[in-house]
């Protein structure tokens, strides 16, 4: 009698149906670390504007002392994990079920919100980092399409003049900055319960009602630090940054002892092109 050979079993669901288990966590596991730490950092930085222009800009200078290694930090620590769990977090959402208007549970609401705060912080996220850097540092691309669009408008080292620019002239922009943040606060918050639901650090009960107290509170406090620096950049006194940043850059001209072709492009980055640096 033959022997007929056995075909090998194949798994013919999608790659992410087959590896379920592993995106989810490296998804989870994004949103806390480096995004979700990324998230708090940024806000303590631009909160430093409080204790004034000087402040703020030492700080930006402390960022940008890692010179061209900082292009590689901002993208394989920050953008690449936010595209990665913004772009996997809707492909989630697209195979999610709204079930709150059949069961108004408040883990149900909680799911909505999740969901709905995690689109809204991904565009705003994109938005700003169009708003202050405009994406690339292509010279083409900022002259013909970031600066015709209002973009761009961030300056590094004259960091507390732009910023107050930026966000000072009208309500439109703050309130719009208002809602990406505190929809990116909650994202974070909520994210971070539903993120020890999944690695199992809270599993029972009683620990995820702890667990409410203690993100919720996060919560509270990131968001204070959010509207905060928020705050701080709708109030930055413009002429006076002006004025601090010129000290600040003059000084540091002479702490380095810069040659005169450095002095140049260092003056030529301070600037902006163009002289679009607030006077």
């Amino acid at each position: 009698m033959e022997r007929r050979p056995v075909a090998a079993s194949t798994d013919c669901r999608p790659f992410l149906a087959r590896n379920e288990f592993l995106i989810r966590r490296l998804h989870s596991l994004t949103g806390l670390i480096p995004v979700g730490a990324f998230m708090t950092v940024h806000l303590a930085t631009n909160a430093s504007v409080l204790d004034g222009p000087a402040t703020f800009q030492r700080a930006v200078y402390q960022i940008h002392s890692l010179g061209r290694l900082l292009p590689v930090v901002e993208w394989a620590f920050i953008f690449l994990p936010i595209l990665f769990h913004g772009l996997l977090g809707l492909v989630i959402i697209r195979g999610g079920m709204v079930n709150t208007g059949s069961y108004p549970l408040i883990g149900n609401i909680r799911y909505v919100l999740q969901r709905a705060t995690g689109v809204i912080a991904l565009v705003f996220i994109l938005c700003h980092v169009f708003h202050m850097h405009g994406w690339f540092h292509s010279e083409l691309w900022l002259e013909r399409v970031v600066e015709p669009l209002g973009g761009g408008r961030f300056r590094p080292f004259s960091a507390p003049s732009t910023l107050g620019a930026a966000m000072q002239g009208g309500l439109v922009i703050p309130a719009l900055y208002a809602v990406g943040l505190v929809a990116c606060v909650y994202h974070l918050a909520n994210g971070l319960w539903t993120m020890g639901i999944t690695w199992g650090v809270w599993a029972g009960p009683q620990a995820q009602r702890r667990a409410n107290w203690i993100c919720g509170t996060a919560g509270v406090v990131l968001g204070i630090l959010a509207l905060s620096a928020l705050y701080g950049a709708m109030t930055v006194d413009v002429p006076r940054a002006v004025e601090i940043e010129d000290a600040l850059y003059e000084a540091r001209v002479t702490a380095h002892k810069l040659a005169p072709n450095e002095r140049k492009r260092a003056d030529a980055e301070r600037t902006g092109r163009g002289g679009s640096r607030v006077e």
